[in-house]
């Protein structure tokens, strides 16, 4: 167990934290702890829903190995289960329920990606089909006994569908019931999750008490907004930075953030105390620091951390290469595509490519001048390229993405 004291534990825990709920117990829990040696349990639940995971994830995770850093217990649980369910959190209709392979093939990476965080040999990991695939029908009718129709529509988001007259199904009340359970399942100390899930971890609450279980304290974290610096960042809406992205693609990516994004981003994805982060922000305010010099050092810190320092250092020598001396990737893809004829639509070759995820957004790059071909700006939609076998062209698109395409 650590030697630190239970207010610098309690600091360091609670830093960057919304919600503590109720902090007297955390700190009478860390208090116990201390004196009798025995390690807290700690839980963050995952629903293996898509095979990555992304900065935005990694909140909750980087919170897990602050406890772990203080010695305490730590359990990084896979819904495996609940996954079938599908987490209605923050959802206007029925999320789509995963087949038993998807959610398989998902928690393997998951147990890969998380220990670019955590120490594997000080994490345990758990599936809560262990305990809830176990649950008979007499189990399940029990439990659910114990939480009334009423406090299910107290959480927001269900409300708001059973007043809007948007349907929901049953099974999604057991979703609440099943993450508690969890709770019960592991006897936790405490339970980590976003803001987005503090009904959830308090429903781990109340049904460690009515089991007779000293209850867990909740505590939550913020949502970290992408890249755009808007909506939660998320695979779907493309403005994620993934774990296992290359480290020139990391640091390109964060680099993007906005000035006042960037401050968020030092707080929740950063080890730096609130008092080094302030200090950071003074010296921009007052200009004795760049705040391109501050991200560049951010942009540096993250990607380090999910890579190495050397890799951190020659991400940042490339963008700076590339980005403020205007200057081309020393490595360039070269993408040899199947001759259309003479010609090819721009916006076709650019998906084809890979430089974009679909025709529409590659039309949309070249209306917004995001697009070159050969240094040249291209901005009508329906450009064409010379496609005949083995004519060449270098294709730019936005900042980031280049390719030396042959047809062939």
């Amino acid at each position: 167990m650590t030697s630190r004291s239970v207010e610098d534990q309690l600091a360091y825990l609670t830093k960057g934290c919304v919600d503590v709920v109720p902090r007297e117990e955390l700190e009478a829990k860390l208090k116990r702890s201390a004196k009798t040696g025995r390690p807290l349990t700690v839980k963050v639940g995952f629903d293996p829903s898509a095979p990555d995971l992304h900065l935005g994830h990694t909140v909750v995770i980087r919170k897990m190995r602050h406890f772990q850093q203080l010695g305490h217990r730590v359990v990084f649980l896979i819904g495996d289960f609940t996954g079938m369910i599908g987490d209605p959190t923050g959802k206007k209709a029925t999320r789509p329920q995963l087949t038993p392979e998807e959610i398989a093939a998902n928690a393997r990476t998951y147990e890969r990606q998380i220990f670019k965080l955590l120490d594997p040999e000080r994490t345990v990991i758990e599936f809560n089909s262990t305990w809830l695939g176990a649950l008979s029908s007499a189990d399940w009718i029990r439990l659910a006994a114990k939480v009334t129709v009423a406090q299910m529509l107290e959480r927001d988001d269900f409300r708001k569908r059973y007043e809007g007259h948007q349907p929901i199904s049953l099974h999604e009340f057991l979703y609440p019931l099943a993450q508690g359970y969890d709770s019960v399942a592991l006897e936790c100390d405490v339970e980590l999750g976003g803001t987005d899930q503090l009904f959830n971890l308090l429903m781990g609450r109340h049904l460690m008490r009515e089991h007779g279980l000293e209850p867990q304290v909740a505590m939550t974290l913020p949502l970290l907004e992408g890249l755009d610096g808007v909506e939660k960042m998320s695979k779907s809406l493309g403005n994620y930075v993934g774990v296992e992205d290359p480290p020139g693609e990391m640091f390109g990516k964060l680099m993007s953030v906005s000035d006042e994004m960037m401050w968020k981003y030092w707080l929740l994805l950063t080890d730096r105390s609130e008092e080094e982060i302030e200090a950071l922000r003074e010296s921009v305010a007052s200009g004795q620091r760049h705040p391109m010099d501050v991200k560049k050092e951010l942009a540096g810190t993250i990607t380090a951390e999910f890579h190495s320092p050397e890799a951190a250092a020659e991400a940042r020598a490339e963008f700076e290469r590339v980005f403020s001396r205007r200057e081309r990737p020393s490595e360039i893809p070269e993408v040899e595509l199947p001759s259309p004829g003479e010609e090819a639509l721009l916006s076709r070759v650019m998906a084809d490519a890979g430089l974009a995820s679909s025709n529409s957004e590659a039309r949309r790059l070249i209306q917004q001048g995001a697009v070159r071909v050969n240094d040249e700006r291209v901005t009508d939609p329906k450009a064409t390229l010379p496609a005949s076998p083995g004519s060449t062209a270098l294709v730019r698109a936005g900042k980031r993405r280049f390719a030396r395409l042959r047809f062939i």
